[in-house]
């Protein structure tokens, strides 16, 4: 028989694979998505004004959305599932998805009327009277009802995960990335302009956020059988919900305000920053969405349900939470760091999206791969935190480390926008200084591919760890004591140094042009075996994972 250890762990790794599916589903579909972004608009003005007018309304997803209610709504909820009180458990849900349209509601109306003011405060970069503002403001009012839409999209998450009903959530953003696909290729077969296509895509994120939604009620009412829409203060753990909601987003609002503070300082770099930024973020959250949000979405309902006297006990499930993150994102992190290039060759380049973009948005994954195990990692410890009912501490963890970052990225911005990066390598275009690049300097065209962003992402990378610590610390005052890479820590390390070396070595014997699409997918398959290979000598419980389940689909 299996001992309880075992069975604990296959079920968490059952319910991260669903999540991790979904996840994987949808980024793939992302990817797509910014590929042909990248094909159609390149990192010019219009796709500058889209990636603000993407920003500017997250505000409202970011308050309200999918990490609130793992902090709010999930735990409470979980609890009145997992104790059979079917009825109680549909009145909460109920309440929480009454008081969220309505909450939805008022913030979209005021977005959409105060776009322009909005656009305005957030990106002064912009406010130059050309046609990047106006832009911004039209798609703005554009973008704000369809995030609503996925705040209520978050709810039917929360609802669905308590009941363990991973997968439908997790892959219904495959619909949000499909209509937006749909509308750059109509837009683009019609013969669109810059604007047209950004237009056509700001149209498509609000249908998409439609599709989102609605494609999770029907298993959502087949799971939620209690399911009454009514807001009323009497229902039993809305109170609770409430108190924690509350605090989560008044940490969250300070967060939401130093990343604004972010985007405005961004836009006061040249040329293309936002965009260049965005295609590389989209890489980023890959791994994280992948991994670290899966474990801690299948670990939290789990904790909730079970953890009410403390977390000693689930000192081995914690370790093999982040045993089974920093396996996968251990050689993401090594990719990123020694082939961003290669990667974003492969996944963007093309007419408009040049060999200069290539170099630059490499840069930048490279130094976003120093960020990802403290990422990832951070998710799990959230997670920990949440079903004990601690969300004060990662809210505030949350924004010190943006706080923190910003600081550090004030620091580095302005003079390493002196700097210029293309197939060349990187050379100085000006004097470096503290001060902000002149308006007409740094929107001219051959101001594209400056390295101020590398200043942003260094405080981002700085901030994540930081978070990180102080997660950790706080874990480890509930009797857990955490640690990157849980119970397989050594060997995680062993693997991914020596991938590092055969990617360092390939770089120096094999100097691959960074336009080979080809080339980079035999380099990086190259680097994963090696890795996988490492893994299964030390006998890395996941990698054995993965090889009996290869060897299995293999004997039919």
């Amino acid at each position: 028989m299996a001992d309880v250890g075992d069975n604990d762990n296959e079920r968490l790794a059952n319910h991260s694979n669903q999540v991790a599916a979904g996840i994987v589903l949808s980024r793939m579909f992302g990817v797509l998505r910014e590929a042909l972004l990248g094909t159609l608009l390149g990192t010019g003005a219009a796709a500058d004004a889209f990636r603000a007018a993407l920003r500017i309304p997250n505000l409202l997803q970011n308050l309200l959305g999918e990490g609130v209610l793992s902090a709010s709504f999930i735990p409470v909820y979980a609890r009145l599932v997992d104790e059979g009180r079917e009825r109680e458990a549909g009145a909460l849900a109920g309440a929480t998805a009454a008081f969220l349209t309505v909450l939805v509601t008022v913030i979209v109306a005021v977005g959409i009327v105060f776009a322009e003011p909005l656009a305005r405060v957030l990106t002064p970069g912009f406010t130059d009277g050309g046609e990047r503002f106006a832009l911004t403001v039209t798609l703005v009012r554009v973008v704000f009802p369809g995030v609503g839409l996925l705040v209520l999209s978050a709810w039917c998450l929360g609802v669905l995960n308590a009941h363990r009903q991973f997968f439908v959530s997790y892959v219904a953003p495959v619909f949000w990335n499909i209509a937006i696909i749909a509308a750059l290729i109509t837009a683009a077969l019609l013969g669109g302009t810059d604007t047209t296509v950004a237009y056509a895509a700001a149209v498509g994120t609000v249908i998409g956020a439609f599709l989102q939604f609605v494609s999770q009620l029907p298993r959502l009412r087949r799971h939620a059988t209690g399911l009454v829409f009514r807001l009323s203060s009497s229902v039993t753990g809305f109170r609770d919900v409430l108190g924690r909601f509350g605090t989560v987003v008044l940490g969250r609002g300070s967060v939401q305000l130093a990343s604004y503070v972010e985007l405005a300082v961004a836009s006061l770099l040249a040329a293309g920053t936002l965009a260049a930024l965005g295609y590389a973020q989209v890489l980023y959250l890959l791994p994280i969405g992948v991994f670290g949000m899966s474990v801690a979405a299948a670990e939290l309902p789990e904790l909730a349900a079970k953890q009410t006297h403390g977390l000693a006990a689930a000192q081995p499930t914690l370790d093999r939470a982040l045993s089974r993150v920093a396996f996968f994102v251990a050689p993401s992190a090594v990719a990123f760091i020694f082939s961003g290039d290669r990667i974003v060759s492969l996944l963007y380049q093309g007419v408009r999206f040049t060999a200069e973009d290539v170099r630059h948005v490499g840069l930048i994954v490279t130094v976003y791969g120093f960020a990802l195990l403290a990422a990832t990692s951070s998710r799990v410890l959230q997670s920990v935190l949440y079903a004990v009912g601690d969300v004060r501490s990662p809210a505030l963890y949350a924004l010190i480390r943006v706080v923190a970052g910003l600081g550090i990225a004030l620091a580095l911005i302005f003079p390493l926008d002196a700097f210029q990066i293309g197939v060349e390598g990187i050379t100085q275009v000006r004097d470096v200084t503290f001060g902000v690049t002149p308006l007409d300097e740094r929107g001219a065209l051959e101001s594209l591919r400056r390295l101020g962003v590398i200043g942003l992402v260094i405080g981002s990378v700085a901030g994540a760890w930081l978070e990180y610590a102080l997660l950790r610390r706080r874990v480890k005052r509930h009797g857990v004591a955490p640690r990157v890479g849980g119970d397989n820590q050594k060997g995680i390390l062993i693997a991914a140094a020596c991938m590092a070396l055969a990617g360092v070595i390939l770089r120096l014997i094999v100097p691959l042009p960074v336009g080979g699409k080809f080339a980079a997918v035999w380099l990086l398959a190259l680097l994963g075996t090696v890795y996988v290979l490492v893994a299964l000598k030390l006998q890395i419980r996941d990698a054995l994972r993965i090889k009996a389940v290869l060897t299995r689909f293999a004997r039919g």
